[in-house]
């Protein structure tokens, strides 16, 4: 079986960053990409890392390029998000500047990724991850540039699924973690009891082993229960 590939975009910290660690262990090839990628190279040597920012064309010309040299991709995980000014205004109040940031990348940018890598991911069956979040469906007060951008993916992956039949296309809510942009959400807030993104990266395995069929999942769907491991998967 030849290794599989796969591209994460926002992978130098937060949930990207520990599912490229999860899929590196178990010896996936793997293109990363951050605006900040740090120390990505050293700590992923076998990775692929392309700095820059999702919503430039000429950087996601470079991801489809890097993935084009490796010849195959399993999986694209749309993981970069913007969240918007911090502390979160009201709707009366968000720029209308800021709110066309926020849909050009956690809307638009993974869609291009998709068109571009369409050809790569038919031909290994692949599968499509885009996360979401709650607030994609839950109308929080503040919320309403991220929430509404996570809601429109969340309909682009559903009809992506209904029209690309042969690959797997999963929205992906992680629940609530101990992140810069959850930080940022609550600025004023202690947020060290939200568990740690590596925490949410066996019920994302596991949604990939599994393979179900196209939808919108909660990682908490697909946690092990300590006492029940071995039983199903939802």
């Amino acid at each position: 079986m030849k290794q599989r590939t796969a591209l994460i975009t926002g992978a130098s910290k937060g949930l990207g960053r520990a599912l490229a660690d999860g899929l590196a262990a178990r010896g996936w090839r793997l293109v990363v990409d951050a605006r900040n990628p740090g120390s990505l190279a050293t700590e992923l040597s076998d990775a692929v890392v392309v700095a820059g920012d999702v919503t430039d064309p000429a950087h996601r010309d470079a991801l489809t390029a890097a993935v084009q040299a490796l010849g195959r991709l399993d999986l694209l995980v749309n993981n970069a998000s913007e969240l918007g000014p911090s502390p979160l205004p009201s709707l009366i109040q968000l720029p209308l500047g800021s709110l066309r940031q926020i849909y050009e990348t956690d809307v638009l940018a993974p869609l291009a990724l998709v068109q571009a890598l369409a050809p790569q991911l038919r031909a290994a069956d692949g599968v499509i991850i885009n996360v979401s979040s709650d607030a994609a469906v839950e109308p929080y007060p503040g919320w309403g540039g991220y929430g509404s951008a996570k809601a429109a993916l969340d309909q682009l992956s559903a009809i992506l699924a209904a029209e690309e039949t042969c690959l797997r296309v999963y929205a992906v809510d992680p629940g609530d973690m101990r992140t810069d942009l959850h930080q940022a959400a609550f600025p004023d807030e202690d947020i060290s009891d939200r568990p740690e993104p590596a925490t949410v990266v066996p019920a994302l395995l596991r949604l990939l082993d599994a393979r179900p069929a196209s939808g919108r999942y909660r990682a908490a769907d697909w946690a092990v229960v300590p006492d029940a491991a071995a039983g199903g998967g939802q």
